[in-house]
């Protein structure tokens, strides 16, 4: 999805230069302005998508591991006893996609795991998983 946004507006933004250059400037100058800004949209996609692989996740049997990050890692171990409540989310773009992210919530104020960028049906089954973990641990305590 963010490959898809960043593509469309590099796009949209070299046709417009592009026209406006042209009209104003010439064909050389509008051509290679036009260029340059789908080259910064090839760079920009390239790092989108670094950042895209970055996201993951795996279950284990007491816990779930999300990892993140780039030039920072940041690796999260949530407790499936400690997750209060589990929500699936997906704004206007992602449900034009397919898309929903899973929020895991829980007693820490800092607590901010989430798992962008899954298909909706994979997100509920996620969603419903987790929230059977929670309560079979819960209910061993």
């Amino acid at each position: 999805m963010r490959r898809l946004e960043v593509g469309v507006v590099a796009l949209l933004l070299a046709v417009g230069l592009f026209v406006l250059l042209l009209a104003g400037v010439g064909l050389a100058y509008g051509a290679a302005t036009s260029a340059a800004v789908l080259a910064l949209g090839a760079v920009g996609e390239v790092f989108v998508a670094r950042r895209v692989r970055a996201w993951g996740y795996a279950e284990r049997e007491d816990d779930l591991l999300v990892r993140r990050g780039v030039a920072f890692f940041r690796l999260s171990v949530i407790p499936y006893g400690r997750m209060q409540f589990i929500d699936v989310t997906a704004g206007p773009v992602e449900r034009a996609f397919g898309l929903a992210t899973v929020r895991m919530h829980t007693a820490a104020a800092a607590s901010d795991a989430r798992i962008p960028g899954l298909a909706a049906a994979e997100a509920a089954r996620l969603r419903d998983r987790l929230a059977a973990r929670g309560e079979a641990q819960a209910a061993g305590l």
